[in-house]
């Protein structure tokens, strides 16, 4: 059975909480991790670049000079791409499209395998409690200072109702807090610790685990 440490703000640790391993000890395979993570930087990617072709690059609606008699080469249009100006042959275009695919399983497990790989290398810790009666940033770094992962990025999940803590944190360096069921699996690659509080613990279950099965037999209908 995996297991976490348990913090209170005071940096104390009070307990180990016992993690289900249908999600925090699953076996780890790379190229699923890969996959997840490609897709998901694919899909986040913008299409920026857009050069014009020469319908629609403006101006050069008249021929620039006569055909013959001018000693200079026929053109028909200054917006030619041969004219400097003029459209784009083959330059990029936004209709390109980046996205990838993956199966939803597929991606659920790969985001898994990223929450084992932070317990087996002791990079997932709990927070008992994190309230704040105030929007102080202050007050939220003094708590985060005094943890085992103060001086190293962090990743925060907490419980998407935990608004004060939302807006505390927004300008604290190497910090990123998330919602706990908005979490995926670069932003947990991407920060070295992972720090949750039992009130998103509870919520990762809730999102990411199916429901259990109802017992008992059916009522059946006259």
């Amino acid at each position: 059975m995996p297991k976490a440490k348990v913090y209170n703000q005071e940096g104390e640790i009070v307990s180990e909480e016992e993690l289900k391993p249908e999600i925090f000890a699953v076996p780890i395979v790379p190229g699923l991790i890969q996959q997840a993570v490609e897709t998901q930087l694919a899909n986040r990617r913008q299409v920026l670049a857009h050069t014009k072709t020469r319908g629609e690059v403006r101006g050069g609606g008249r021929k620039p000079w006569r055909q013959k008699g001018t000693g200079r080469a026929r053109h028909g249009s200054i917006r030619s791409p041969i004219w400097v100006g003029g459209g784009v042959t083959f330059g990029p275009r936004k209709e390109r499209n980046f996205k990838k695919k993956i199966n939803k399983k597929a991606k659920r497990k790969a985001l898994f395998m990223a929450l084992a790989d932070k317990v087996n290398h002791d990079q997932l810790f709990i927070l008992e409690n994190l309230q704040l009666p105030e929007v102080k940033t202050k007050k939220l770094k003094e708590i985060l200072s005094k943890l085992p992962s103060s001086q190293k990025k962090l990743l925060l999940a907490i419980d998407p109702k935990n608004k004060n803590v939302f807006q505390a944190g927004r300008n604290l360096p190497n910090i990123k807090i998330l919602a706990a069921n908005s979490l995926n699996i670069y932003d947990i690659l991407k920060y070295q610790y992972l720090i949750l509080t039992k009130g998103a613990l509870d919520n990762i279950y809730r999102t990411f685990l199916p429901l259990p099965a109802a017992t008992g037999e059916k009522e059946i209908k006259k």
